[in-house]
């Protein structure tokens, strides 16, 4: 009796850990659905311009080790700005800081989709980052089953098409 006592209690951290880790991943699942193409393509217009064509010609060609650095390159340029961001919600300035968190999460998410287009035929060439894809696309597949199932992902859905909808109208008009 007292063992399962026990038992029951300890697996509650466990049980948070796994709930919060669901969270997060859920929030960056819908983040990536919801916000990585319409900024990828976004980014890709933008690299239609003159001088940026032989910028994006270049990430193509480029072998798997250097797309992975290139891939990995506005994680490590949006750190500074990032902590810049926290030292200034530290001097009170908090609107400031969340205003460049979000902008830096924009902006680096933008980047990043779009270096991920170029580069994904030369990173699919490393196994580890192929096996890393298909794990992480089969989990996203899983979760979002799950969340599409919902009631709030649903109204969701309807209250964004209802905004894109009105969005069309106002900018065509």
């Amino acid at each position: 009796m007292i063992s399962k006592w026990w038992h029951h209690i300890l697996r509650w951290p466990g049980r948070i850990l796994t709930g919060l880790a669901s969270g997060l991943l859920a929030l960056v699942i819908l983040f990536e659905e919801w916000g990585w193409e319409p900024l990828q393509r976004l980014l890709a217009r933008i690299g239609r311009w003159p001088g940026l064509r032989w910028v994006e010609g270049w990430v193509r060609s480029l072998p798997p080790w250097a797309a992975v650095a290139v891939f990995a390159l506005p994680t490590v340029l949006l750190l500074p700005v990032k902590l810049l961001a926290l030292g200034a919600m530290g001097r009170g300035h908090v609107v400031l800081g969340m205003v460049i968190i979000v902008l830096a999460k924009l902006v680096g998410t933008a980047v990043v989709a779009r270096l991920f287009t170029l580069t994904q035929p030369a990173l699919m060439r490393l196994r580890w980052f192929a096996a890393f894809y298909a794990g992480w696309t089969r989990a996203k597949h899983a979760v979002l089953e799950r969340a599409r199932a919902t009631w709030a992902w649903r109204v969701a859905r309807v209250l964004r098409r209802q905004w894109a909808k009105s969005w069309r109208r106002r900018t065509r008009g």
